[in-house]
């Protein structure tokens, strides 16, 4: 099966290089569409001096900064893989877990993959982190009735037809919060694995905040009460 990895970045010319030859290095069969969400450090230079000429990646520009889940939009739009995941530039999640998220999809198993950070411990990020994204995972278990412990993982591997029939709507962080709420309304099977995590700090790049976290809460609510023919 052919994988689609879709790269949102912006700002990370610190970490840009290293994440794309680790995905390079990764023995699939892949594309890595990576869309520059206007970036205004280096991140640009290091993709056009570094990576253009690889047949393997598609390097979408955009003019104007958009948002993550702009930028996802514009990556899935070029996707042709089986298969798709969303991978942030920032070195938080290692490309290596991707075999293991494969293996239900290719078994049959169930429609998406979610990498779980919480699965066996806690202990992958600092602890008021692992709060609030509790707090999330489970106010979207109580709202839409599934048995999930990371709700909010940037590792989701979909089915790219399933992906593309979302109809995402979100500009920003609150993408994942839409597509949990998407997927188990129409009733795809969530499967998790446990993945390795190293989270990072505002001070090293992080760039999810407060106003994302009441984002996602009403994008949560918005999607328990809307309508099927209005989503």
């Amino acid at each position: 099966m052919k994988l689609s990895i879709l790269i949102p970045i912006f700002n990370e010319e610190k970490t840009v290089r290293e994440i794309l030859s680790l995905i390079l290095n990764i023995n699939i069969n892949k594309e890595l569409i990576i869309v520059d969400d206007c970036s205004y450090d280096k991140t640009r230079h290091i993709l056009e001096e570094n990576f253009s000429n690889n047949p393997q990646i598609k390097i979408i520009y955009h003019n104007k900064n958009l948002g993550k889940g702009e930028a996802i939009k514009t990556a899935l739009n070029a996707a042709t893989g089986d298969l798709c995941i969303i991978q942030d530039a920032d070195l938080e999640y290692n490309p290596n877990d991707y075999l293991k998220l494969m293996k239900p999809l290719e078994n049959g198993n169930c429609d998406v993959v979610y990498g779980s950070r919480f699965l066996l411990t806690w202990k992958t990020t600092v602890f008021w982190h692992f709060l609030i994204n509790k707090f999330l995972t489970v106010l979207s278990n109580i709202l839409f009735g599934c048995h999930l412990t990371d709700m909010a993982t940037c590792y989701k591997m979909i089915k790219t037809d399933v992906l593309k029939k979302l109809n995402i709507q979100s500009q920003r962080f609150e993408i994942d919060a839409e597509m949990t709420a998407k997927l188990t309304k129409g009733k795809y099977k969530i499967c998790e694995v446990p993945i390795s995590y190293k989270g990072r700090s505002y001070h090293e790049g992080k760039k999810i905040g407060w106003q994302d976290g009441i984002s996602i809460v009403v994008t949560l609510l918005k999607y328990k009460f809307m309508r099927k023919n209005e989503s």
